[in-house]
């Protein structure tokens, strides 16, 4: 993804670390989405499950905060 941001499959979600500007330099966030179906492609139904409360400093510390949720 553009600046430095991710998608990852993993199991039944979809863990997503995003970028936006913040003076701080914690500019990344984490989304969680979930499929719905058993179709687990690009076409696959998904919701929206979680979005991080705290930004972070770089992506890899986005992606560990979704990988540790429920």
């Amino acid at each position: 993804m553009h600046n430095g941001g991710v998608v990852i499959s993993f199991g039944d979600r979809i863990l997503i670390a995003g970028y936006y500007y913040q003076p701080n330099g914690e500019c990344y966030y984490a989304a969680i989405y979930r499929f719905t179906t058993a179709d687990h492609t690009i076409e696959g139904k998904v919701e929206l499950v979680k979005i991080s409360d705290e930004s972070f400093i770089d992506n890899g510390h986005a992606i560990a905060w979704a990988m540790k949720q429920k």
